[in-house]
């Protein structure tokens, strides 16, 4: 009775409750009898399917339970499955060769892990690329209206410095254009000091 009392109050619906005990002639309701009366007439008021559409009793109750608990089961046997796997790559990848006590089924599955983890690179690197060209199609008129306004400022008196500083702008902006265009490929040389060379294991993919 507490439960009902319970559930009417926190979801704010109308319930009722009727208990009957072997023991006992006369049947427990809550909240009242006038209280039961009113429930079960506005449920017999709604529509036959209506009814019976989230109707259960003791056996369906337990079976769909069940049925709950097969599924839960289910993916906790496939998260395990994959964090199981996922080691086992890692452990070949350290001593860098397939042992050779490796099951087909160990082997189908860790071929189907490493598919999965190459097609989440290939969606990552193209999110990056996208990324990469908007950032190109943004920067690109500002370096524009930079050069505009270094050559109104070299007009004039120096008009000759002026000229040679617009040439290394622009010699620099065709640069940045091919750099981004291009994703950093060919044998394009950065036109302001030399950093044509390799930091660390691998090679800047910007400068060759």
């Amino acid at each position: 009775m507490k439960k009902v009392s319970e559930l009417s109050t926190l979801c704010g619906i109308d319930a009722c409750a009727i208990v009957y005990s072997p023991y006992d002639p006369q049947p427990e309701v809550w909240p009242s009898p006038m209280g039961v009366q009113r429930v079960l007439a506005k449920f017999r008021r709604m529509p036959e399917l209506e009814q019976s559409k989230k109707m259960v009793n003791q056996e369906s109750f337990l079976r769909q339970r069940i049925l709950k608990a097969k599924d839960q089961l289910k993916k906790q046997r496939k998260d395990n499955r994959e964090k199981e796997m996922t080691q086992l790559m890692f452990q070949y990848l350290s001593a860098g060769k397939i042992m050779h006590n490796i099951s087909m089924v160990d082997l189908n599955d860790l071929a189907w892990l490493i598919d999965q983890n190459l097609k989440d690179i290939n969606r990552r690197i193209e999110v990056l690329t996208k990324n990469a060209q908007s950032q190109t199609q943004v920067a690109a008129p500002a370096v524009t209206d930079a050069v505009s306004k270094i050559e109104d400022k070299g007009q004039g008196s120096h008009s000759g410095q002026g000229f040679d500083i617009n040439m290394d702008l622009m010699q620099k902006q065709n640069w940045f254009m091919n750099l981004m265009n291009n994703g950093g490929g060919g044998n394009e040389t950065m036109p302001f000091g030399d950093v044509n060379q390799q930091n660390g294991f691998w090679p800047n993919p910007f400068f060759h």
